[in-house]
């Protein structure tokens, strides 16, 4: 008899190939729960939580929860900095923090009740400098070998938008698949490096093709002429809409889970460690988007900035069905 169940759900071990993340502009991330904003008031929190924070640093720490053994490369500045290099040992299987002058930046989620609304404020990280981006450079591109190696997440203040580009050209090079996921400027120079696989929202992607693309066919044709220019797979994330993946000979789609969402903090980051480590087990791309949705729905589930569970993966993962769209041509 078939089995359909994938390795997650047989909770098979593989040999993976190596995996590393970088944060150039990591954040220990604080949320709060408060029942309402009062405009020149103080409002007392009824939950609190800290966590590593910045996209890389969330997306090793998803692939901890699904049991993969990943390097992320950091820097780390300061007294928040020696806050952050703890939280990592605990929740990242193998950390490399880069130290360097300044202050890692501290960012703040505020989950409101009533009316339910969520606030988040971005810090300000340390500057960069040519010497320590190179040191960068070196470790991940030593680190991935011919593996994935995902770049993602904000520039540090003075640093080119086109580091994540030639960082992923390096890395293609030595045989190892780049992973991007950014927006802006740093979005724009990426594709042209053809990377292994991008992961825009609608949003990002409507200001990557410069314009709106208000129905499903639109993300897909948008998707589609992305990927026809050498990025292996384009996957856009669409809310409580789903995913779209496509590989060039199919294009798939999936609606995602059913959930009560209490924060998106991490929810993209989380997509990403599911869909790289359904790609790195060989499972193909079907299995892929349903792993990525599984994962960025349970973190959507979670309240601040924490993270799916395993468990909780496993069950999300049998309400995810996929299907396969042959051409890059659909118009439904």
């Amino acid at each position: 008899m078939k089995n359909n169940q994938t390795a997650i759900e047989r909770n098979e071990t593989h040999i993976l190939p190596p995996i590393v993340t970088l944060t150039l502009n990591p954040s220990v991330d604080v949320s709060f729960d408060i029942d309402h904003l009062i405009e020149d008031q103080k409002v007392h929190a009824t939950e609190s939580r800290y966590d590593p924070g910045g996209n890389g640093l969330n997306v090793a720490r998803a692939l901890a929860h699904l049991r993969v053994p990943a390097h992320a490369c950091c820097v780390v500045a300061g007294e928040i900095g020696d806050l952050l290099e703890r939280l990592v040992t605990h929740k990242i299987d193998y950390p490399h923090c880069l130290r360097v002058e300044g202050e890692t930046r501290i960012n703040a989620t505020l989950q409101q009740q009533a009316p339910r609304a969520q606030f988040e404020v971005s810090g300000i990280g340390p500057k960069l400098s040519a010497f320590t981006l190179q040191q960068l450079i070196d470790d991940v591109t030593r680190l991935a070998g011919d593996g994935y190696a995902i770049l993602t997440g904000s520039l540090c203040p003075g640093v080119d938008p086109g580091f994540y580009a030639e960082l992923a050209q390096q890395l293609r090079s030595q045989g190892a698949r780049p992973i991007i996921d950014a927006q802006g400027e740093a979005l724009v120079h990426a594709v042209k490096a053809r990377p292994f696989l991008i992961k825009p929202n609608r949003y990002e992607l409507e200001q990557l093709v410069r314009r709106p693309l208000p129905e499903l066919a639109d993300v897909s044709r948008a998707a589609c002429e992305l990927q026809a220019g050498g990025i292996d797979y384009v996957c856009v994330s669409l809310g409580s809409d789903g995913a779209l993946l496509v590989d060039g000979k199919y294009k798939y789609y999936a609606h995602a889970p059913a959930v009560h969402v209490h924060s998106t903090v991490g929810a993209g980051d989380s997509m990403i460690a599911g869909l790289i480590t359904a790609l790195a087990r060989g499972e193909g791309p079907a299995e892929a988007l349903r792993l990525g949705l599984a994962c960025g729905s349970g973190t959507a589930e979670k309240p601040g900035t924490g993270l799916f569970d395993y468990n909780q993966m496993q069950m999300l993962l049998r309400q995810v069905e996929v299907v396969r769209i042959t051409d890059c041509d659909f118009s439904a």
